[in-house]
């Protein structure tokens, strides 16, 4: 089965994404496109002739060093400002902007270094440049020419001498067709590849994803926040769509301040993670505790997920769900700054069951899919035909189908152009004409896409039962002490799981149902949070058959985070990291049967 939407607008071939900031900048040079903190305090307005003079001036000065169009220079820093203006400069120049992410190691940098062949390079600050020093090093080659994005000054004064009209010549010597950015994967397994993003991608893909969700991206006075890393794709293609339309964006000073930024700075829509809404839930479900407080947020929950799923509500219902808006929901609201209405969830799946509390409690969350080789969005749910458990139908200009065995295949605007350097993996990427993107899933009777797994992440047991692990893993973690789920059971006699806590939840949670904080450490022998966690996974196994439930599981404290490596910097699980760290106690495991 097939499922597709044409394209809804298009741009000039001579265009680069440049163009888009332009046309901005042209059309109302005084509007406020990013806000940031102040030293003293308080917010600084940037505005669209600010934000093009800066960026004119810093490419002025990639010039005068010597970077030339189509030459590849590297960006490795945190979400920031600083960040954007470096990418548009290197596009101003005629370039290939080339994202490092900020966690990655000098092992990992020096694969980008040398696959882009990186002469200069973008560091947010000394320890950054360390790193990319390093990476060199290791590389037995000399570093390359580093400007520090905390102190661009440097460089704009060696552009002094770059001309207007020498700029402009670099700028408009790239079309559509031109490779815009190379972006590496986060690498799950094995080396990451380099994936070439043209102009057309990036720009297109943008300017469609307006069209497709206008209800909050054309809308007037729209503000968003951004938190996640500006070198994964998706991020910087929202950002660049805020670009076009004017949407003033305020770059987080991280994801654990996101909630202090949301009150603050009251954006319009949002741009997040499963986690954020898994944390704010459990946040919220743990405060509430087991006293009356916490029947109350209970029958909250409940009313929102089943006024989410009526069609009709009933006149109790929505009398049910008026009180609790009073008593409940907007305190829900309020934590992401009280004037969200609709949040775009990416990256890995969110539960059926988070997604319709939110929305019934007056928070659309809009599911999509998407890879780096698509330039992120593939898929997503547009606002008012949400389809709560799929990630959408097919942005505009592409089209998706599912092969044979399952494998989600896509073409259309945002589907990269090649590999770098690899021309056998591109070539083994495409089956005749359509990009094989490694995930399963089914199109219903209405063009909705349902990503059911991965299909190297497929769990085989010895008995030949195929179980996806998401569904499962998905519902385990909706509790407030859990972290991290990873099932396991290839070619084992039967699934187990791998139960990673949340030392926040588990701190709220104890105190508040079992009589007194219970650490982390203490907590993974404890018989109370082990029979917590056997009821969240008999819970988790309503969903399927008993074959293909967890039977065993592992409680750990260790920490699943980017610097652990048992997630990628978009907080992609690395399941073969963590079955190599776990290697000794899933064979205990399985040793007791």
């Amino acid at each position: 089965m097939e499922s597709s939407t044409p394209l809804a607008a298009d741009l000039p071939d001579t265009w680069n994404i440049s163009d888009l900031l332009l046309r901005r900048r042209d059309a109302d040079p005084e509007r406020v496109l990013f806000v940031r903190k102040a030293a003293g305090g308080g917010y600084e307005d940037i505005t669209a002739d600010q934000f093009l003079a800066r960026v004119r001036a810093v490419a002025k000065g990639l010039i005068a060093v010597g970077v030339t169009p189509g030459q590849s220079v590297a960006v490795m820093s945190s979400t920031r400002i600083e960040w954007t203006v470096a990418d548009f400069a290197v596009l101003f120049a005629g370039a290939v902007t080339v994202p490092v992410y900020e966690t990655s190691s000098p092992h990992q940098t020096a694969w980008i270094l040398e696959d882009s062949r990186i002469g200069v390079a973008f560091a947010e600050n000394d320890e950054k440049e360390r790193v990319v020093r390093a990476a060199a090093a290791s590389n037995g080659t000399d570093a390359p020419r580093i400007f520090q994005l905390e102190d661009l000054d440097a460089l704009t004064a060696l552009g002094e001498g770059v001309s207007d009209e020498e700029l402009e010549r670099a700028r408009s010597c790239r079309g559509l067709d031109d490779v815009a950015t190379v972006v590496y994967t986060s690498g799950t397994t094995g080396r990451p590849k380099g994936c070439e993003i043209t102009h057309r991608n990036f720009a297109v893909v943008s300017v469609n994803a307006a069209e497709f969700l206008p209800e909050f991206l054309k809308e007037e006075g729209a503000r968003s926040i951004m938190f996640l890393p500006l070198a994964h794709v998706l991020a910087r293609c929202v950002q660049t769509v805020c670009i076009d339309r004017g949407i003033t964006l305020l770059h987080a000073t991280g994801a654990a301040a996101l909630v202090e930024d949301m009150q603050a700075f009251k954006p319009t829509f949002l741009l997040a993670v499963p986690r954020v809404f898994e944390k704010i839930y459990a946040t919220a479900e743990a405060q509430a505790g087991s006293g009356a407080k916490g029947r109350l947020f209970r029958a909250a929950a409940q009313t929102a997920v089943s006024w989410s799923k009526a069609q009709r509500p009933s006149p109790l219902l929505r009398a049910r769900r008026a009180l609790f808006n009073r008593l409940v929901y907007r305190r829900i609201r309020a934590v992401f700054g009280g004037r969200v209405r609709y949040t775009v969830s990416g990256a890995s799946p969110l539960s059926p069951f988070l997604a319709h509390f939110f929305r019934g409690a007056g928070i659309v969350v809009l599911e999509g899919y998407g890879l780096t080789e698509s330039t992120a969005p593939l898929t997503v749910n547009p606002v008012g035909l949400v389809k709560i458990g799929t990630v959408g139908r097919p942005m505009p200009g592409t089209r998706i189908r599912i092969a044979e065995d399952g494998e989600i295949m896509a073409q259309g605007v945002g589907i990269f152009k090649d590999y770098r350097n690899n021309p056998e993996a591109t070539d083994g990427a495409f089956t005749d004409g359509w990009f094989g993107t490694g995930d399963l899933g089914e199109i219903d009777e209405d063009g909705y896409l349902t990503v059911t797994g991965r299909k190297k992440d497929l769990i085989v047991t010895a008995g030949g039962k195929n179980v996806a692990p998401t569904p499962l893993e998905e519902r385990i973690r909706e509790h407030a002490i859990v972290d991290q789920a990873v099932l396991i059971g290839d070619d084992k006699p039967f699934v187990g799981a791998i139960i990673a806590l949340d030392p926040d939840g588990l701190k709220t949670f104890s105190a508040s149902e079992l009589g007194g904080e219970i650490s982390p450490e203490d907590a993974v022998e404890d018989e109370r949070i082990r029979a917590v966690l056997q009821k969240q996974v008999d819970y988790a196994n309503e969903l399927v058959s008993r074959a293909e439930g967890v039977r065993k599981f592992i409680v750990t404290n260790e920490s699943f985070d980017e610097s652990s490596g048992r997630l990628t910097p978009s907080l992609k699980l690395r399941r073969n990291v963590v079955l190599d760290d776990f290697a000794d106690r899933i064979a205990e495991l399985y040793a007791k049967r």
